[in-house]
């Protein structure tokens, strides 16, 4: 049903980066809005993944691994949280159960997510 779980490898990276640049987080850093997008893309996809899996295979945790490293400030902590929030609960009101349109849409926003995860690095990563 679900390929490879490259975004998870690419999510993985990102959160390495971060954890390795960490400082000073007083300024909004340039893949800012990015980094609230992939938290939405983090928060759809453990949503329709649980669903359609009927297991939790931890991206929760993830987020909270790179919400811990990267959101120093709590106002950038809070936007990423609602973004993670925003992302589970609008598949959350849309899909009780797996459909083939589901599917569709997890890999869609896998997708979009392992783009948006590697532009970070490959941007920002040195």
């Amino acid at each position: 049903m679900f390929r490879s779980p490259t975004f998870a490898v690419a999510f993985l990276a990102l959160l390495t980066l971060f954890s390795a640049t960490a400082g000073s987080q007083d300024v909004k850093p340039p893949y800012e809005d990015r980094l609230i997008r992939l938290s939405e893309i983090v928060g759809s996809v453990h949503y329709l993944r649980t669903l359609c899996m009927g297991v939790d295979e931890g991206w929760r945790s993830r987020m909270q691994a790179l919400i811990d490293v990267e959101a120093g400030q709590e106002a950038r902590r809070a936007r990423m949280i609602a973004a993670f929030n925003k992302g589970y609960r609008s598949f959350a009101s849309v899909y009780r159960s797996c459909t083939d349109v589901a599917v569709e849409a997890e890999e869609l926003y896998r997708k979009e997510g392992l783009e948006l995860a590697s532009e970070i690095i490959a941007r920002y990563g040195n």
